[in-house]
C-alpha cells in the first residue's frame, strides 16, 4: 500500500497535469450536468410515441375518411 507521502505526490502530479491542460480521467459533476439532456430518455420516448402516433392517425383519417 502506498504511503501518505506517495499519495500526496501522485495527487499533486495529477492536479498539475489537469491544470496544464490534460483532460481529467473522470469529468467533474458540473461537466456531466451540462452534457445531460433536460428531458429523460423515457420521457422523450413517450413524447415521440404520442407525436408519431398522432401523425399516423391523422394520415389514416385523411386517407380513409
Amino acid at each position: 500500500m502506498p504511503t501518505e507521502f506517495d499519495l500526496r505526490r501522485k495527487n499533486a502530479q495529477f492536479a498539475n497535469a489537469v491544470r496544464s491542460g490534460k483532460k481529467a480521467v473522470k469529468p467533474s459533476h458540473q461537466e456531466r450536468m451540462t452534457k445531460r439532456s433536460p428531458i429523460s430518455l423515457w420521457a422523450l420516448g413517450v413524447v415521440l410515441f404520442v407525436v408519431i402516433g398522432g401523425v399516423l392517425f391523422e394520415l389514416a383519417r385523411l386517407v380513409f375518411l
